[in-house]
């Protein structure tokens, strides 16, 4: 008997829900990668498709391996051609924030297993594409060795090379001593009470002595023109630009306790904190807007 329309049916609808249950995993591996939830969901898509195109689905042995795999080497091909972009970017790059409300309904939540944090995914972008995707799929998503090199093109040896160097760095820069959520809400709340209060020696000692401040803009709204390092002259440039009334309201920034601002001019700027020894050591601001269309409340 030939296969009827109502089977043909059942089998779509099959292949659709293993693809939805694997979706959380692919969109958090596509994530991490790029840095970008939009290049993210775009690779999720077109693996989607890839999937749908085969002749038959159904000779996949292991649907979670082929999905990973694909969105992997999607996601690998959309970090080369955005780092070229990159290069021409209007001053500090960040990456894309993950922003939920505590108001927010739990089911329009993005829901990518587990939050990948601002700090790592700053790091991250400072490793090359071969380097980053390594450390990604074995280190954050146990992939083993020789999947790996499937993805990158290379042996399975060179693969752990690249991870072991890739781990190295990301452990360089990564907090020795991070807070809990609580600690960190706690330093985030002090940390905007003092902005709005003008409180400079307040501000200045929840700063680490050598915290960075970073901020995007993309050339589309104003921000730093660079990075600002130095907890004096961080609070200083922070209560300079507190000088307009401000609208902030908790979030969860990529998994942390953070904040959105708005302010009186109408622009929104999503606000990470990377949090060591008890002290904030980083400050990461997104403001361009083409970064912050999913924030939740926008309109």
């Amino acid at each position: 008997m030939g296969v009827t329309d109502r089977d043909a049916r059942d089998t779509e609808e099959l292949l659709a829900r293993s693809f939805e249950a694997n979706r959380p995993r692919l969109l958090r591996v596509a994530y991490t990668m790029t840095g970008s939830l939009a290049d993210a969901e775009d690779c999720v898509q077109e693996a989607w498709l890839r999937l749908r195109g085969l002749a038959d689905p159904g000779t996949v042995r292991d649907l979670a391996a082929w999905l990973t795999t694909t969105v992997s080497r999607l996601a690998l091909d959309a970090l080369g051609s955005a780092r070229a972009r990159r290069e021409q970017y209007v001053g500090t790059w960040l990456p894309e924030p993950l922003v939920e409300t505590r108001e927010q309904d739990p089911a329009d939540r993005v829901t990518l297993d587990e939050s990948v944090s601002m700090a790592l995914l700053v790091v991250l972008e400072q490793l090359s594409p071969a380097e980053r995707t390594a450390f990604v799929l074995h280190d954050v998503f146990s992939m083993p060795f020789p999947e790996v090199a499937e993805v990158v093109g290379r042996s399975p040896a060179a693969v752990r090379q690249l991870a072991s160097r890739a781990r190295r760095h990301v452990e360089g820069a990564q907090p020795r001593t991070p807070a809990t959520d609580a600690e960190q809400r706690e330093l985030a709340d002090a940390f905007m009470a003092a902005c709005r209060g003008g409180d400079l020696p307040g501000l200045i000692a929840l700063l680490d002595p050598d915290v960075v401040l970073r901020s995007d803009g993309g050339g589309k709204v104003s921000t730093l023109p660079r990075i600002v390092r130095g907890a004096h002259r961080v609070a200083s440039a922070l209560l300079h630009y507190a000088t307009s009334r401000l609208d902030p309201r908790p979030a969860d920034v990529n998994g942390a306790p953070g904040f959105t601002v708005r302010h009186d001019d109408g622009v929104l700027t999503v606000m990470a904190f990377t949090v060591d020894a008890g002290r904030i050591t980083a400050i990461d601001g997104v403001r361009n807007p083409d970064k912050l269309t999913r924030v939740p409340g926008l309109d």
